[in-house]
């Protein structure tokens, strides 16, 4: 008896899956090879920003030359069939829509570097730290509701959430670790920068002192 795929699974989602594995076991590897110094919390920070960079240049990248050069539909190769899988769920990724191809732009390029700097950051434990994981946090989640707020104003006639799978796996799931994440990261934050205020001296001491 032959092994029925389940409704919607395709030999490109189940590869699309693997390179995904593939960029989760290289940030976990980065984090080994230059977290070690660092406390429990914050190599969970770097895991997460690695991972956030290596998908921004290795998947939004692509996505950005194929969609500035022509769009996802006529483009070739398995990058090009990755986001043909992802348009499924949302067709806007197929026609480079222009909304999502800013987002993407000021995604790969903006978002990547505040990370990289954000990982020199946290490494070296540096006073700017927070600064940039606010600046990051809040850049990722105003992309995120640029992306479908838009859409949704419109009755979202872009997206498909008759497949289950495309809805809780592509735009659920995928979307939402880039929603929860950052808001955790500024709930960090916020604490963070609570402790920091803490230990600043007394005003009246120093007066009293001057």
């Amino acid at each position: 008896m032959e092994a029925v795929a389940p409704p919607g699974v395709s030999l490109v989602l189940v590869l699309s899956l693997v390179a995904c594995s593939f960029q989760v076991v290289a940030a976990v590897l980065l984090t080994r090879r230059y977290g070690g110094r660092v406390s429990t919390e914050d190599r969970w920070v770097l895991l997460w920003l690695f991972y956030d960079v290596i998908v921004h240049l290795t998947l939004e990248g692509p996505f950005v030359y194929m969609s500035l050069v022509g769009t996802v539909e006529v483009s070739e190769g398995p990058l090009a069939e990755l986001w043909k899988e992802y348009s499924k769920a949302d067709r806007r990724w197929l026609v480079a829509d222009p909304t999502i191809v800013s987002i993407e732009i000021l995604t790969v390029v903006l978002d990547s570097l505040l990370g990289v700097l954000l990982v020199h950051a946290v490494l070296k434990d540096k006073y700017y730290r927070h600064f940039l994981q606010v600046s990051l946090s809040v850049c990722e989640l105003y992309g995120g509701w640029m992306t479908f707020c838009p859409d949704w104003l419109l009755g979202s006639p872009h997206l498909d959430t008759s497949n289950g799978l495309h809805l809780w796996l592509y735009l659920v799931f995928f979307n939402g670790v880039w929603v929860l994440v950052p808001v955790l990261l500024l709930v960090q934050s916020w604490f963070s920068l609570k402790r920091l205020q803490r230990l600043r001296p007394d005003d009246d001491v120093i007066k009293k002192i001057k």
